[in-house]
């Protein structure tokens, strides 16, 4: 296991050299020379998954050192195979996509070191390792991004997700430091081993050191996940080339939600950490996918959607579901990219004909208008509330009985059904001329993705974290007191419900007059459109911050 743990990496780092130091003799076969290589990684990366599902150890190389340590273990090999896959996929789509562009050479290598420092960062046993590989994949992404050096818009916000990504690098290197002062070794494994033994052991100013490195974990994963307030460089990062945004999901705008699982023995060890990943999370996932639905740029409306997305995986961990974020940044790399992909060809179609069908669906969502049939009220409101907690219920009873004695995974079924009961909702507004066949589609859909969701992601906890009491654990640190969950769930159902009736009664022209229902939408949407604001507001800190370093340049060659 220690030779493919070393190999992975190796391989797109040797291929990466080659190309730049044979670029001149190379021209096009740099590419297929890549190609090749990162068939190879991607076997790699499946037959090490392969023997960690088989074999319960974990291993580890080292350097010789007190650093240059390599994991091989379960978060590290999934990781490696979503990383390989993608990376492979990118690849092959970049072979005719970057042909006509200058510096074709420089992009396969760009990618390879790309690859190779990604595959490190998941694999890194050791502060060190991860610090080097975390500083890597934001100067390497920069240059992506970037690829275009004629475009100033690339290059500018480019530069902008470089400093964007160093203030969350700042808060690592903090807490990698303060673990090397208090435990004397920069090994990740010997670190944990400490932290389980004899918790709450350090303390700086009165505060146990788990609770201040856990702080900055959360803004190192808020900073590389484009949580709220740092996540405006995410959506305008779009002007670089397709394969590049399809690479971020790779393991790039997902690693909040690993270093977060690779740091689980310091989160359980918290008291508020998880409360605040929770809270900021579920802002992003809330702010994101409002966001994304006034996008009238394709590749910006999915920046959004996956800001969204990220938001969501933040907060699973915050809930305490760690393995269910892998899952999540799994299958949301999966999909994302291939999106990503294939936004050319969607915009390529569209300019030719809208291809869009006179449907029921286009009726409503396009057009505005719904059917004038439509099923009695009382009858869809008590399917909308109590087929999907039926269906949720159901599918998380038949895999883990004891679930709904964790405060997180109630959290998480609320917010399932909250998202089945507005699926079922829109569907009655739409008044769909068999309506009972297209709420039976729903429902049967519903219960699919529920039950697979459910099924798998009970697998990922076990793999993930095959010892009960640490998975207690870990849903224990997210936990909060009863009263307040309690208070929660009641306000966060009231103000659900009351959202339903307002809706309902607006559309009944009962509550407001057409022109006044049509002035709030354009005031909200006003305000959509601006993005609440903030990229305004960071313009003119930036404006304000040049224009007082501008005056203290004078003031100072005046003295």
């Amino acid at each position: 296991m220690g030779q493919l743990i070393v190999l992975l990496p190796a391989l797109p780092l040797l291929t990466g050299l080659m190309i730049h130091l044979l670029a001149g003799q190379l021209g096009r076969r740099a590419a297929r020379i890549s190609v090749s290589m990162a068939v190879v990684a991607f076997v790699v990366a499946v037959a090490l998954l392969a023997y960690m599902l088989s074999n319960d150890a974990s291993y580890q190389v080292s350097a010789g050192g007190s650093w240059g340590i390599l994991l091989a273990d379960p978060l590290s090999s999934l990781m490696a195979v979503l990383i390989s896959g993608i990376s492979l996929i990118v690849r092959i789509y970049s072979v005719r996509y970057m042909v006509e562009e200058r510096g074709y050479g420089r992009f396969f290598m760009l990618l390879d070191l790309m690859t190779a420092s990604l595959l490190v960062m998941v694999a890194a046993g050791d502060l060190i390792t991860l610090l080097i590989a975390w500083h890597m994949v934001g100067v390497l992404l920069y240059f992506l991004l970037g690829f275009d050096t004629r475009s100033a818009t690339a290059s500018r916000y480019a530069f902008w997700t470089l400093i964007t990504y160093r203030i969350g690098d700042l808060a690592l290197v903090l807490a990698a430091a303060l673990l090397f002062h208090a435990f004397g070794t920069w090994s990740l494994p010997e670190i944990f081993a400490q932290i389980s033994a004899n918790p709450g052991a350090h303390q700086y100013f009165g505060i146990a050191l788990e609770e201040v490195v856990g702080y900055l974990l959360a803004i190192a994963a808020f900073a590389r996940s484009a949580q709220f307030l740092l996540h405006t460089w995410l959506p305008y990062t779009m002007d670089g080339p397709s394969p590049v945004s399809a690479l971020m999901h790779a393991g790039i705008v997902n690693a909040g939600g690993f270093l977060v699982n690779r740091f689980a023995p310091v989160f359980v060890n918290t008291d508020g950490v998880l409360h605040l990943l929770f809270v900021v999370g579920l802002i992003t996932a809330i702010i994101g996918s409002v966001l994304m639905l006034t996008q009238n740029d394709i590749k910006k409306a999915l920046g959004y959607s996956t800001m969204g997305q990220m938001g969501f995986m933040i907060m699973e961990c915050g809930v305490g579901a760690f393995s269910l974020a892998i899952y999540h940044l799994i299958a949301h790399g999966l999909f994302k990219g291939t999106l990503f992909l294939s936004a050319g060809s969607v915009i390529n179609e569209a300019r030719q004909h809208d291809g869009v069908p006179k449907q029921d669906l286009y009726t409503f969502v396009v057009e505005r208008k719904t059917l004038k049939r439509q099923q009695p009220w009382l009858v869809m409101a008590a399917i909308t509330l109590a087929v999907p907690i039926v269906i949720l219920f159901l599918a998380h009873w038949m895999v883990a009985q004891d679930f709904y004695q964790k405060q997180g995974a109630i959290v998480l079924l609320f917010f399932g059904w909250i998202t089945g009961a507005q699926l079922l909702f829109a569907t009655y507004r739409m008044g769909a001329q068999n309506a009972w066949r297209l709420v039976g589609m729903v429902i049967f859909s519903f219960a699919i993705i529920v039950l697979g969701y459910t099924v798998i992601s009970h697998a990922f906890d076990l793999f993930l974290y095959p010892d009960e009491a640490f998975r207690r654990q870990i849903y224990a640190a997210a936990g909060i007191d009863v009263f307040w969950f309690d208070l929660l769930v009641v306000l966060t159902t009231a103000i659900i419900v009351a959202g339903w009736v307002l809706t309902y009664y607006s559309e009944q022209n009962r509550l407001w007059r057409k022109d006044q229902l049509n002035h709030l939408w354009l005031g909200f949407y006003a305000l959509v459109s601006r993005e609440f604001y903030l990229t305004d507001l960071y313009a003119w800190m930036t404006r304000a911050l040049l224009q007082a370093a501008a005056r203290l340049n004078v003031m100072l060659r005046w003295r």
